[in-house]
């Protein structure tokens, strides 16, 4: 069973940076495709960014240019750069993983989420 563990979420002011992690462990064969969900308070949860293990990834348009998603096979990590936030980038960020080569459907495991705080 694959645990996956974000780390990285915290306060910050509008315009700065922050680097979220999620750690994955356990049985990792056969994962595929990773993502970085964010689910902020009353509305539902959407996707920011996805990773395949081919190379291709995804961005919501809300955070082109801005984010970027990244892999460390040997380190078993996904990471997501988020620049220039925005006080709408509040949420709770959760990494989830599939075996499946969609970026968004199909069955997923999910990790508990870091919380990110952008202040006007």
């Amino acid at each position: 069973q694959v645990q996956l563990v974000e780390s990285g979420g915290g306060l910050v002011q509008a315009g700065g940076s922050l680097r979220l992690s999620c750690a994955a462990s356990g049985s990792i064969f056969g994962i595929n495709v990773m993502n970085w969900y964010r689910q902020a308070p009353g509305k539902e949860r959407e996707l920011v960014a996805a990773s395949s293990s081919g190379g291709d990834t995804y961005y919501a348009d809300a955070v082109k240019g801005r984010f970027t998603i990244s892999r460390d096979n040997a380190k078993n990590a996904l990471y997501l750069q988020m620049n220039s936030l925005k006080p709408e980038d509040t949420a709770m960020y959760c990494c989830a993983a599939r075996s499946g080569s969609s970026f968004s459907d199909g069955p997923a495991l999910w990790g508990q989420g870091t919380l990110v705080t952008v202040s006007s």
